[in-house]
């Protein structure tokens, strides 16, 4: 995400999205991965991204969407995935906010997927309104700011163990696509 350094997530942790764009969000972070990202939400959910629209982020073939048909079987999905440390970054599109058990959960196998697996696995929770998800890293949320340009947006940290709430308007360079950070 451009180049302050700061809005680097912690790997083997549990994050939060949340905003009209923390899907745009999570598609940065895959972005600047390597291999596989898996992304998880329900089965019933009418908002499903497609893979395809995503072309000028990501290669869409490393996207692996998983859609579990019960509500308790998205979060068990992505504690699993963490557990394996097989991907460096596993995505839940969540309908509404886990509880802090099992945002503890995901933190531990998440812990336990970067001692064994091939990968520190970083996971994303994207959770609708203002989020507020208990036990998570941090916090963070994105909205469009057309201000900064068609393709801008406001990125703030609401939360954060070891840094301050902060806020910075991110917009896409038109000559190489990449983010940048318009004002600190």
């Amino acid at each position: 995400m451009g180049n302050a350094p700061d809005l680097q997530l912690a790997k083997a942790r549990v994050h939060e999205a949340c905003g009209t764009a923390r899907r745009t969000m999570a598609v940065w972070l895959a972005a600047r991965t390597t291999g596989p990202v898996i992304w998880i939400s329900p089965a019933w959910a009418q908002d499903q991204l497609n893979a395809d629209g995503l072309r000028d982020w990501i290669d869409p073939a490393r996207l692996i969407f998983v859609r579990p048909r019960r509500a308790e079987d998205v979060l068990w999905t992505m504690e699993e995935v963490l557990r394996a440390g097989a991907v460096a970054l596993a995505v839940a599109d969540l309908p509404g906010l886990p509880g802090l058990t099992q945002v503890r959960r995901m933190h531990l196998a998440a812990e336990t997927g970067a001692a064994e697996g091939q990968h520190a696995p970083t996971g994303l929770l994207l959770t609708p309104g203002n989020g507020g998800a208990a036990g998570v890293e941090t916090r963070w949320h994105l909205a469009p700011d057309h201000a900064a340009g068609p393709e801008g947006w406001r990125l703030e940290r609401l939360r954060a163990r070891t840094a301050p709430r902060r806020s910075w308007q991110i917009a896409r360079n038109n000559t190489d696509r990449a983010l940048c950070i318009k004002t600190a």
